[in-house]
């Protein structure tokens, strides 16, 4: 990991194309991910390897058994959750080094009980359009992970403008 120590957490993921794609923007931001089982496919997966490229094998992963063993092994202070469900938005989330951004996973979002436990660590993206009921999963973790990467100033000049 670099020095912002930003992590994601997909909690249950379904869908192997954003996960893979996630995968690759945490390898391009020295970010670790963790997925949290149960998985809506394998890691092994060709669309998460297609989505996430040659990055895939550079990835700093870890994998928990389920939300339980994830949220009682890591730091809880430091884990900030985005939702629809949010209550405030993600530009007034004190992000610092080190956070662990959780996301739920495409059809359902978070495990309900999430919202009670963490409900002053919950966060939404504002969504102004008139048909809006949320955003990719893929495109959350962006940005959210760029706005956290931001705040902590912690993104550097690119060295290397040779791709998109």
């Amino acid at each position: 990991m670099t020095d912002h120590g930003l992590q994601i957490a997909l909690l249950r993921p379904e869908i192997p194309q954003n996960t893979g794609n996630i995968g690759r923007l945490c390898v391009n931001t020295g970010t670790r991910l963790h997925l949290v089982r149960p998985l809506g496919f394998s890691l092994e997966d060709k669309y998460v390897k297609r989505a996430g490229l040659d990055y895939w094998p550079h990835l700093d992963l870890s994998v928990w058994e389920d939300v339980d063993a994830f949220t009682a092994g890591v730091e809880r202070s430091k884990l900030r959750f985005f939702s629809t469900r949010g209550r405030r938005s993600f530009w007034d989330c004190p992000f610092s080094q080190g956070d662990i951004l959780a996301f739920g996973n495409e059809t359902s979002g978070l495990p309900e009980r999430l919202y009670g436990d963490f409900e002053d660590s919950a966060y939404y993206i504002p969504m102004p359009g008139e048909h809006s009921r949320s955003y990719n999963l893929a495109n959350s973790a962006a940005i959210v992970l760029f706005e956290a990467l931001r705040t902590v100033s912690a993104l550097k000049t690119p060295t290397d403008s040779s791709g998109v």
